[in-house]
């Protein structure tokens, strides 16, 4: 057996602690490694005569630390005399391994705080690592944030989902503020995160905003828009997207008419009105809506006033049939926005808008990369009139 296996023999009958065998033979490997890039670096091994006259020469070393799973190593990294010598054994300025930083992005995408982090790393490691340490290493997210931005669109998505979700912020003071979230659908069934964007509340304003975002990302042609009852959407769409249609979420207009009647009528009132979307035309669609006013206006006069105030409630009858059920309501990007919930319910607040970003960003391209070459549900039966239709709105 070789030094190495003979150590972690030895260490295993003796009950020693087995990384510190890691550990030492780690190190011992990388400064014979430094040592090695010089020698190549300068063509001549030390002590060599060869050297003499060469016009460089060894100059010692300096010390560095690099932190690993298995501890800390103590580096000698070695120096020329004429300061050309540039080692690729460890990165310059870099503190941690990968395995170190790939553990800690993966917890923070996770939506386990810095802090936690940090108390884990100490816990497996017997390091002691600031929560500034672990956020500095999530620094690295800011190139992906950028790069998510600046990501060219599709020139035409057959529907994009518009909802927010709210998430605390610090600034002066803690607040819960306002993400804006847009998912979009190809014809083909593709779908991907667009684009987000942050503000202190929900405004129709704000969405026309995030719409012009998409617009000078490249984003030229959209089918449909399926959005919540926010007052002014129609208008912010047809603002950006003149040619769009708009989908109020039928679940959202349910919700409202449950808040309007008496508990004990909740469950007649949302099955009655579940016919109306879930019908097998639009005709037969607009014979239950009538019938469900006539049925229950007499008794809750604001059902009718609801209904009045949301005349997009029936468009994606005008669509393929078999994506009906992906268009009626804004469930798809409702679940992604509560999982997101999910993993910030940890951190509790974010500290400042690069922290929260960084998050968002780390979860929508885990998103993208699910979903991006995955078809949803009925859009591989409807591609062929998806496009009939973009090619009719031309």
């Amino acid at each position: 057996m070789n030094n190495f296996s003979t150590d972690i023999a030895q260490a295993l009958v003796q009950h020693e602690d087995v990384n510190e065998i890691f550990r030492s033979h780690l190190e011992r490997a990388v400064n014979q490694l430094l040592q090695t890039e010089l020698t190549s670096f300068l063509d001549y091994e030390k002590y060599d005569p060869a050297g003499i006259g060469s016009g460089n020469s060894r100059n010692g070393t300096y010390e560095r630390t690099l932190k690993t799973e298995f501890g800390e190593l103590s580096l000698a990294i070695p120096r020329d005399r004429n300061g050309d010598f540039h080692q690729q054994t460890v990165e310059p300025y870099k503190r941690t391994n990968d395995t170190l930083e790939a553990f800690v992005m993966h917890m923070y995408h996770k939506g386990v705080t810095t802090t936690e982090i940090a108390d884990l790393l100490e816990r497996m490691y017997g390091h002691h690592y600031t929560p500034q340490t672990i956020s500095n290493m999530t620094q690295t997210m800011e190139a992906e944030v950028e790069a998510f931005r600046r990501w060219p669109l599709a020139k035409r998505y057959a529907c994009i989902y518009l909802d927010a979700t709210f998430i605390a912020l610090k600034r002066d003071t803690v607040a819960k503020e306002a993400v804006y979230i847009a998912v979009g659908i190809q014809e083909d069934g593709s779908k991907e995160v667009l684009a987000y964007l942050l503000a202190p509340t929900e405004s129709a304003g704000n969405w026309q905003e995030l719409l012009e975002d998409l617009q000078v990302g490249g984003l030229e042609e959209v089918l449909l828009v399926v959005s919540d009852g926010l007052a002014g959407m129609t208008d912010a769409i047809h603002a950006v997207y003149p040619s769009a249609r708009h989908q109020m979420c039928c679940v959202h207009v349910s919700r409202t008419i449950a808040r309007k009647v008496r508990v004990q009528d909740r469950p007649a009132v949302c099955a009655n009105f579940k016919t109306v979307y879930r019908a097998n035309s639009r005709e037969e669609a607009a014979r239950a809506l009538e019938t469900f006013i006539e049925a229950w206006s007499p008794r809750y006069p604001s059902i009718r006033r609801v209904l009045d105030e949301h005349p997009t409630l029936l468009t994606f009858y005008d669509f393929p049939s078999a994506i009906w059920r992906s268009l009626y309501s804004t469930n798809l990007i409702e679940s992604f926005n509560k999982q997101l919930k999910k993993y910030v319910k940890r951190k509790e607040q974010f500290p400042n808008e690069a922290s929260i970003e960084r998050f968002l960003v780390s979860r929508f391209d885990t998103y993208n990369q699910k979903f991006s070459t995955r078809c949803h549900l009925g859009f591989a039966q409807a591609q062929h009139q998806l496009e009939d239709m973009f090619q009719r709105q031309d």
